[in-house]
């Protein structure tokens, strides 16, 4: 589904939240949106892997990597992976890399810069725990769109208007 955050914040003010504009898009999807499911890691991608192993339709992992723009915790066959599983995206509080790929697979990604250096794989984070940045709070099961314009949030899933 396409989503407009412009349209959806004018519908919606009382409830969508807007994250601080920080993050640029780099999947091949410019519009994203679906249930929030969380990761908490610092330049370890284990959990995000494991996750886009698992079905995500009607989902967008938000993985706070707290902002580290030493390595990427996203790339090309990560995300193969997860648009292979029907996730709708990823909002990555970190880098990626293999942009090039990434812009060409079916699957929204915003993060904040790329970086050529992967992580290693430690097995350290968290699973679906409140997360903040950008001046957002993500709950897992609320609700996360992104295009263009921006990344919103609210806490129930909204309907583009007519």
């Amino acid at each position: 589904m396409q989503y407009v955050t412009p349209d959806l914040c004018d519908a919606y003010p009382e409830l969508v939240q807007v994250v601080e504009p920080m993050f640029a898009n780099f999947g091949g999807r410019d519009s994203f949106g679906g249930e929030i499911v969380t990761v908490k890691c610092h330049e370890d991608n284990s959990l995000v892997k494991s996750q886009a192993d698992r079905p995500g339709q009607g989902k967008v992992l938000v993985v706070d990597g707290g902002g580290s723009l030493r390595r990427a915790l996203l790339g090309d066959m990560i995300a193969e992976k997860a648009a292979k599983n029907g996730w709708e995206g990823m909002v990555i509080y970190g880098c990626v890399r293999d942009v090039d790929v990434l812009a060409q697979t079916d699957l929204g990604v915003q993060a904040l810069a790329s970086h050529p250096m992967k992580t290693d794989k430690r097995n350290i984070g968290d699973l679906n725990v409140v997360v903040t940045f950008g001046g957002v709070t993500f709950k897992p099961g609320h609700y996360v769109y992104a295009d263009n314009n921006g990344i919103i949030v609210s806490p129930e899933p909204l309907k583009m208007p007519e």
